[in-house]
């Protein structure tokens, strides 16, 4: 404790987008690093990707919430902090950001990812640079061991190819899609499947267009298989921009207005264009068997 009873802490900084098994090592090495030093471990994130700001037209898809975040940090026993990313943050030398967390945060532990950068000027700075800012403010930086081939990115690009097996891989859990059910055509019900429609949160990364396996589960904790459509609808021809529909496997009930989480497991196939209602009718029910033997 600090002479105003302040409590010490360890840190880590970044986006920790979909806080996957590359960030979950980030984490390892601050709580292994913290108890050493006896300071509570804590994960800084942004309510926000810095590229909707620094460059708006590069910034990606988002993987997880900023709740969706808060829980998977928590999960991983750190202290979830977020910080609005805006342009006097975006301003801020790496020198000024480790100061801010020193003074402010009672930071004494910094533990950086391996192609972790922060500050104005921190592209330019090596971990070696960030060791000695951090002995002049006070600071102990330490980074943390290298995960080849998982990051953000690559997880991005999985989900992006429809490959959310891979995308699996990477998190350690499936990618879930989550949102409330809306009121659709109905379409689905007279020809026998039944779907739940979620039109996903603005700005979040959905796979590429198609048919997936997922499992659902409902508000009240109950689950079940599911076949997932991504898409348009092309043989209604009625949609400018992507739904996520899906059709709950043995299930029997309301769910308009629920909340209803998807974690989807494999892609069936791509979304296709069918002569009739009759023909989409007999590949949904061959959809259906296939979802059940996975």
């Amino acid at each position: 404790m600090s002479a105003a009873g302040q409590t010490y802490k360890a840190a880590t900084v970044g986006t920790f987008d979909g806080v996957h098994l590359g960030h979950r090592l980030v984490l390892d090495t601050l709580r292994e690093e913290a108890r050493r030093d006896g300071l509570e471990p804590m994960a800084i994130t942004f309510d926000r990707h810095p590229l909707t700001i620094i460059a708006p037209e590069r910034a990606p898809g988002f993987l997880s919430t900023v709740d969706e975040k808060r829980v998977l940090l928590e999960a991983e026993g750190v202290e979830p902090v977020v910080m609005a990313f805006n342009e006097q943050m975006r301003r801020q030398t790496a020198y000024e950001w480790m100061r801010r967390l020193h003074e402010r945060m009672g930071v004494r532990l910094l533990v950086v990812g391996y192609d972790n950068t922060f500050g104005s000027d921190g592209l330019s700075m090596s971990i070696a640079d960030y060791e000695s800012l951090g002995e002049v403010i006070g600071i102990r930086v330490v980074e943390a061991p290298v995960v080849p081939g998982i990051s953000s990115s690559a997880v991005r690009k999985a989900v992006a190819a429809g490959d959310v097996e891979r995308a699996a891989e990477m998190l350690g859990r499936p990618y879930r899609l989550e949102g409330i059910v809306r009121s659709g055509n109905r379409l689905g019900a007279t020809i026998g499947f039944p779907t739940a429609n979620i039109q996903p949160e603005r700005g979040r990364l959905l796979p590429a267009e198609g048919v997936y396996a997922a499992d659902a589960t409902l508000p009240d904790g109950r689950r079940f298989r599911a076949a997932v459509n991504i898409g348009r609808r092309p043989t209604i021809g009625d949609l400018t921009a992507p739904l996520i529909e899906a059709h709950l496997i043995d299930f029997d009930g309301d769910l308009y207005g629920e909340n209803l989480q998807l974690d989807l497991t494999a892609r069936i196939r791509g979304e296709q264009k069918f002569d009739s209602v009759e023909d989409l009718r007999q590949q949904l029910e061959k959809d259906v068997r296939d979802i059940r033997t996975l």
